[in-house]
């Protein structure tokens, strides 16, 4: 009212020209005391749902959970000052496979569908709450799923006339849902009538809650092939018959899963239609099972192999013997401008060349002489990078990628060395026409062997070697055979099958694991497992392992002879008769027996005056660590050699801790022989 003239008169003025501004006043206070009741109204309507007698609770088309009223709150005990929206998923709240009942229901584009579920969750105790949904989903014009709005009734509560009633069906309905094996329940002509949340946790990719509605067929969650099987047992449930074989199966689209359904038949069904069941389906993924018969029989086999491959090594072993033995006899009266010089030499040779194979059948065999050592495989690889190359040519690229820090290993160094060595002339051989070749190590932890999808890879430290190529791969048929003796893909007369079975053997006496992943076309990769060494500690007064004296190549200039007596036991004859001819014409005195008993027997005509007893480990009647035993009993400091074609720890764990024993592994030659009696004798 006083601004109005005071405007007017300023507008007057002569060449101005103001804008008029104009105010309208108007009674508000019906408009705010609307406001407030609807304020009010809202908020006695958030605490009705808030205190009702049911849960509420709403998630997104993530899952999350964005609002939650106070009573399922409280069922649940979440803390609703601390809930944030969305912090809380669904799957984190339902127990056990409730979530493939939920994940089920599913609405058609554009529209919502409702569905009643009972299922169990979990409270913030790790307490099972047995409920019922009422569950609405959506799902927009384009079929993406929608938000979810649901009511939760806490089945423990409420008590009416059918109390018993409620609560048997209470436990039955947990027991359905609760149980490990899926059950469905099917009418006379074979379609779903109801399942269980495992049912449809299992067959997720084939059948969801609508698929049940609609009745569809059990025999679309069964492998084709099988199908005819599971009519045939159908028919007998629907005979009534109690005797039905189960049927074991594939997942349809997925032949790595393995099923095994049990139909049982149901003795009050009618038959008619909407009806009970005809028959109860069981299912149960044998994945697992098929997995672990599949590895057991594969071992299984390769023990079985193993332990022929070992003993046919050791008799062969016996027959190498005696042939080198007696070549090096001959040679000793041949001079190389003989003419049956250049014979004897080629049959020493050819011996020799049946000694590296019999190594690689011990190998694989798992009874090949080791001397492992505590090594740092980052020193070792480097030393072995030059022959690696060498070996693969100039076409291929190597590269070697040291892990960081990595842990000691405890390997014998040429057998490793030989294990690499084999695996990259093999990946050479996959690229014919160049391509990449790459030697990793790394630490793995015990945690970590869980990424690994290899079911023998037993959880511990390892230290890891991979060595991949980019080559043609292998199949997955050849996959499976790649480790077993006598098996090759190269041509007739190109290999003998025992390279990679002698990897095998190494890394497997070595106490580690070796595994292969390949795709044809695109490359194969070995992962060797070395478990990690610990050193231990020795206790003042505790007796270590025994020494063994190995066999060296004897100095040229070093003296070989000697007077000492000699107790040689050796039931093979030729070996026997070998070993006295070398030992006699060092000078030695040699008595000979062809059994630890008769051994016994000579010792005793002998007074005890034997300096150094060499004797075989495999003997009938008596072996030889049994040998040692008893005449450790009459002489506790006899010098002794084992003479063996099996590793030394075959039989050494079988011998006294405070045991000294010198060891030779067959085949040798005359000149090994009369190297490691000098070698014990002089210790």
């Amino acid at each position: 009212l006083l601004l109005g003239p005071l405007l007017r008169d300023i507008g007057k003025l002569p060449g101005q020209r103001l804008p008029m501004l104009a105010w309208q006043l108007a009674d508000i206070s019906q408009e705010r005391a609307e406001q407030e009741r609807f304020f009010l109204d809202l908020q006695k309507a958030i605490d009705h749902l808030d205190h009702a007698p049911a849960g509420f609770f709403s998630a997104d088309q993530e899952g999350r959970v964005t609002y939650i009223n106070a009573t399922l709150a409280e069922w649940l005990g979440i803390d609703l000052t601390s809930f944030t929206p969305g912090a809380v998923s669904l799957s984190e709240i339902v127990a056990g496979d409730g979530m493939a009942l939920v994940r089920s229901v599913k609405a058609d584009p554009g529209t919502t569908r409702n569905a009643v579920i009972d299922l169990d969750l979990t409270t913030m105790t790790g307490e099972a709450l047995p409920v019922r949904f009422m569950h609405r989903v959506s799902a927009s014009r384009e079929g993406l799923n929608g938000p979810t709005r649901t009511i939760v009734l806490n089945r423990t509560q409420g008590e009416d006339a059918s109390a018993d009633l409620r609560a048997s069906e209470v436990r039955f309905t947990r027991f359905f849902n609760s149980t490990p094996m899926a059950i469905a329940g099917v009418d006379h002509n074979g379609r779903i009538l109801r399942t269980n949340a495992p049912f449809l946790s299992l067959f997720s990719s084939v059948v969801d809650r609508d698929a049940v509605d609609r009745r569809v067929r059990l025999d679309t969650v069964i492998h084709e092939r099988d199908r005819p099987a599971f009519a045939a047992a159908f028919e007998k449930a629907q005979q009534r018959q109690a005797d039905i074989e189960p049927i074991d199966t594939l997942l349809p689209g997925n032949d790595e899963r393995h099923i095994r359904f049990y139909v049982n038949a149901v003795a009050d069904g009618t038959g008619g239609e909407g009806a009970e069941e005809s028959a109860i389906v069981y299912a149960v993924e044998t994945t697992e099972q098929k997995a672990l018969e599949g590895q057991m029989a594969q071992s299984q086999k390769m023990q079985a192999v193993g332990q022929l491959a070992g003993g046919i090594a050791h008799d062969f072993n016996n027959v190498l013997t005696a042939i080198i033995m007696a070549s090096d006899l001959l040679l000793t009266n041949h001079r190389p401008s003989d003419p049956s010089f250049p014979d004897i030499m080629n049959i020493k040779q050819n011996a020799n060349r049946a000694a590296s194979l019999v190594r690689q059948l011990l190998a694989f065999s798992r009874k090949q002489t080791l001397r492992p050592e505590v090594l740092n495989l980052t020193d070792v690889l480097a030393d072995l990078r030059m022959l690696l190359a060498r070996l693969v040519g100039n076409d291929i690229k190597l590269k070697v990628d040291h892990g960081r820090d990595l842990w000691p290993v405890k390997v014998d160094i040429g057998q490793f060395e030989q294990v690499v060595v084999n695996l990259a002339v093999n990946a050479r051989d996959a690229m014919p026409a160049g391509g990449d070749l790459t030697v990793r190590t790394r630490n793995v932890t015990a945690e970590e062997c869980k990424a690994f999808s290899y079911r023998e890879l037993a959880p511990a430290d390892y230290v890891v070697v991979e060595v991949e190529d980019t080559g043609s791969g292998i199949a997955p048929d050849v996959l499976k055979k790649i480790f077993e003796p006598f098996f090759t893909t190269k041509e007739v007369g190109k290999g003998t099958g025992l390279g990679l079975s002698m990897v095998y053997g190494i890394i497997k006496q070595t106490g580690g694991f070796i595994f292969c992943d390949s795709e044809v076309g695109k490359g194969s990769t070995f992962r060797i497992f070395l478990p990690r060494h610990i050193a231990e500690a020795k206790k003042a007064g505790e007796p270590g392992d025994a020494p063994a004296a190995p066999a060296k190549v004897a100095d040229p200039a070093k003296d070989l002879s000697g007077s000492a007596t000699v107790l040689l036991v050796e039931d093979e004859d030729a070996v026997r008769m070998g070993g006295m001819r070398a030992l006699t014409s060092r000078g030695y005195t040699v008595h000979e027996a062809s059994s630890g008993v008769e051994a016994l027997e000579v010792f005793e005509a002998l007074g005890g005056k034997v300096d150094i007893v060499v004797s075989d480990v495999v003997m009938p009647e008596m072996d030889g660590p049994t040998l040692l035993g008893e005449l450790r009993k009459r002489q506790p400091d006899i010098k002794f050699v084992f003479v063996s074609g099996y590793a030394e720890d075959a039989f050494a764990r079988n011998l006294p801790a405070d045991a000294h024993f010198g060891f030779l592994p067959k085949p040798f030659s005359l000149k090994q022989l009369a190297t490691i009696v000098k070698d014990v004798l002089e210790s």
